[in-house]
């Protein structure tokens, strides 16, 4: 297993936890994490790099070990602009090689096409975005954020460590012992009263109050000019925020298509988690697209 060594770094008057694996003066890939995950899940993928690379992945605010906000709402939009000052600071002038998994993906692919000289190369893994909204769901949506704030939700805790190896291997049922076990030393911390509570804030789970307006993220999409890699799972089960399958496909082969230089590619037997499910196969077609 390749070793990784922790940063803390202020980011937007948050601190945040930043891994790193490989030689600084390596090449460098950059990789965002999705909801309720951590920097150390790419630790499979990491492993599976044949060529030598400096990764950086933080841990988004609230997430891991990075600091908590103590807001009642974590804003989508503070994902982009903690982007923007990362990638400020670790690559001022270059051009960088950005990787996203799920709302990881949503962020740096909008973030490709807002900032599009600042991106070399993107892979996007399972970040299909959300369901399109229209104005008149508005009153029940934000009706619905303003019930949350009256009754914050919480997190479940866990007797112990072997507790959220089991709970994540229900999730994932495709997970190895081994890697739960990994998995789960990095996204839970015994609490003082003896329980294990996951790394994540419980503000997380709320309801955002803004509706995702898929014509404002398309519009992005098509500004980005940077070559795309846009990796989906066979067995996601992600459609279905998007009704049936068959919906779900035009849906997502619509966005897809509104990138203007794209390559896709599909990885069997792999859920959603797909950089946990087949980390060998993701790892060489990432490392196939960013060296041609």
């Amino acid at each position: 297993m390749n070793q990784s060594r922790s940063e803390m770094l202020a980011i937007r008057g948050v601190q945040y936890h930043v891994c790193h694996w490989g030689d600084e003066g390596a090449p460098t890939i950059f990789m965002l994490h999705g909801w309720m995950d951590m920097s150390a899940s790419f630790q499979f993928i990491v492993d599976c790099l044949q060529e030598k690379w400096h990764v950086i992945a933080p841990d988004w605010r609230g997430f891991g070990l990075s600091e908590r906000t103590h807001a009642d709402t974590y804003w989508y939009m503070d994902y982009v602009a903690d982007l923007d000052a990362l990638l400020q600071h670790y690559s001022p002038h270059d051009p960088v090689n950005l990787l996203g998994h799920s709302l990881g993906g949503n962020v740096v692919t909008l973030y490709a096409g807002i900032r599009p000289d600042r991106i070399n190369k993107l892979v996007n893994l399972e970040g299909f975005g959300l369901p399109a909204t229209n104005p008149e769901q508005a009153p029940a949506h934000f009706a619905k954020w303003l019930d949350e704030l009256q009754d914050k939700p919480v997190m479940r805790t866990y007797a112990s460590q072997d507790d959220v190896v089991a709970r994540l291997q229900k999730t994932n049922p495709r997970l190895s012992d081994e890697r739960a076990r990994f998995l789960a030393q990095h996204w839970s911390v015994k609490n003082a009263d003896g329980q294990w509570e996951i790394l994540g804030d419980p503000a997380h789970k709320m309801t955002n109050p803004q509706l995702f307006r898929i014509d404002e993220v398309l519009a992005c999409w098509r500004s980005i000019t940077a070559p795309v890699l846009w990796v989906e799972a066979i067995q996601t089960d992600i459609w279905r925020w998007f009704g049936d399958k068959k919906m779900a496909r035009e849906e997502i082969d619509r966005r897809i298509a509104c990138i203007a230089n794209v390559k896709t590619h599909q990885v069997d037997q792999a859920g959603h988690m797909v950089h946990h499910d087949q980390p060998e196969e993701l790892a060489a077609v990432i490392e196939q697209f960013l060296l041609s």
